[in-house]
């Protein structure tokens, strides 16, 4: 759609920025906490980036209210953050620990008493590894009953002060990398029957805890965040258009259809079938899923890049492909599905140094695909930059950051225009983090964190880099400034 003039930003939108427990906190076994499964793969050799671990991370445990302080300055309106499992049930089903309930309260008071909004995540990938010892974490459909009875211990404690709540996130990438690339826990590959399976007992968690939060807190808003990289046909051939259809129902539309229909995609069910990888599912599944997607408020959107697809020959391409995890251009090899579609490069795009493709305009054509196919009010839950930052005479100058995050809060703000509800745009990170595989020289924030590569050096100081100046005026003016200059 073209507008000649934009209405801007809603008057109550939500500028945030976002973390994850295990990349920032630290303090991995400190209070009572229990071992993650994050805890134990980061020790298996060649698993991440030169070996680094959350163990410390960036000490968001012991430095919070330094850390919110710094986020109040900034002028941010809701900080997206997510709860370790382990410091709450360190054994995932057995007794509550207190000193991890106060944390967590500590930091949602900290939070209010600066008018920032909490958003809770409950479950950002650290799942406790006993859980996994016990009967294989979330193979074993025991894995539901157990979440539940995690998440409503949070809903019971925390719910009267948050409002906004994020179920799972990037549930497609967590199951993606643990059981059919082997980089995330459990550590399987090409494990297709196994991945589907345990996604339907994520999906079940997810439906069966927002029932549990909506019977305790009937006004809290509740969804779930999906890394989203909308799909582009790469010619007007047919095969090419059908190609994208089947890479949007087998990895886009299979999780979003769960939460917003209750429903997985007809095409979707009957490729399974005929492979024989069709997941289980219990009488009652079908509609305690159709009855939380009715429940649900809006739809959690983590957008970084879109993708390219073009048709696959039976003989072509047959696997994930291998990430870049280095920040050497070019190392990303092509994936897809043999017989029907395949991913190469978008030519007509630049890419970061990890190959994820810059593609502003995607932002818009999410928002737009989502509004248009459910309806559903928006967060945008996470959107970033990683890169190699440098400290200069003391600062961080990242206009590349300010540059990327600036078109795509401008196609963002044309996605309003259109007539997509959305509600926040929560930028990852605030601060630097661990990236998950990639360590700590992959940088994200608009607070650079004073840590190298290995695992003891560096003060853990926090210096603003130019990009939090610049969020901050564009937080100030609801996004009137900071934008079109």
């Amino acid at each position: 759609m073209y507008f000649e003039k934009t209405n801007g930003f809603p008057k109550d939108f939500l500028w945030g920025a976002a973390s994850a427990a295990y990349q920032v906190e630290g303090a991995w076994d400190e209070d009572g906490k229990g071992v993650s499964v994050w805890d134990t793969f980061v020790r298996i050799p060649g698993k991440t980036f030169k070996a680094t671990t959350g163990d410390k991370a960036v000490d968001h445990y012991h430095r919070y209210k330094e850390d919110v302080r710094l986020m109040a300055e900034m002028g941010l309106k809701t900080y997206r953050f997510s709860i370790a499992w382990t410091r709450i049930i360190p054994d995932g089903n057995g007794e509550i620990n207190e000193k991890g309930l106060a944390f967590y309260s500590n930091l949602i008071d900290e939070c209010l008493k600066y008018g920032i909004v909490p958003m809770v995540t409950v479950y950002h990938w650290d799942l406790p590894q006993a859980l996994q010892d016990q009967y294989g974490g979330w193979e074993n459909r025991r894995i539901v009953d157990d979440f539940v009875r995690y998440a409503k211990t949070l809903f019971e404690n925390f719910g009267d002060r948050v409002k906004y709540w994020i179920i799972i996130n990037e549930q497609n990438v967590f199951t993606g990398h643990g059981w059919l690339m082997a980089s995330h826990p459990p550590g399987k590959a090409g494990d297709y029957k196994t991945f589907y399976q345990v996604n339907h007992h994520a999906f079940m968690a997810h439906a069966k805890s927002v029932l549990a939060l909506k019977e305790l807190w009937p006004d809290a808003k509740v969804g779930s965040s999906f890394a989203y990289g909308p799909s582009y046909a790469v010619t007007n051939k047919p095969e090419d258009a059908m190609a994208k259809y089947d890479y949007d129902d087998l990895q886009n539309f299979y999780w979003m259809d769960i939460y917003a229909y209750g429903r997985y995609p007809r095409a979707a069910v009957a490729y399974q079938l005929s492979r024989g990888i069709a997941p289980v599912m219990e009488e009652g599944d079908e509609e305690i899923l159709k009855e939380a997607a009715s429940k649900v408020d809006f739809m959690g959107v983590n957008y970084y890049q879109t993708t390219s697809v073009e048709y696959n020959p039976v003989d072509g391409v047959d696997g994930m492909g291998k990430m870049n995890t280095t920040g050497k251009k070019g190392t990303t090899e092509i994936s897809g599905v043999a017989g029907m579609y395949r991913n190469p490069k978008n030519t007509n795009l630049p890419t970061t140094d990890w190959d994820w493709t810059i593609d502003p305009m995607g932002l818009r054509y999410a928002c737009r695909e989502i509004t248009s196919r459910y309806d559903l009010p928006i967060v945008i839950s996470e959107n970033g930059l990683g890169a190699f930052d440098k400290v200069e005479d003391g600062q961080i100058h990242d206009p590349y950051r300010i540059a990327y995050l600036k078109e795509h809060v401008k196609e963002l703000r044309k996605a309003c225009d259109d007539g997509c509800r959305v509600l926040a745009y929560c930028t990852w990170s605030w601060s630097d983090v661990l990236s998950w595989l990639n360590g700590y020289q992959k940088r994200y924030g608009f607070v650079y964190i004073d840590r190298e590569e290995d695992e003891n050096s560096g003060t853990l100081n926090r210096i603003p880099k130019d990009s939090y100046y610049w969020y901050k005026t564009v937080i100030a003016s609801n996004g009137a400034e900071g934008l079109d200059d």
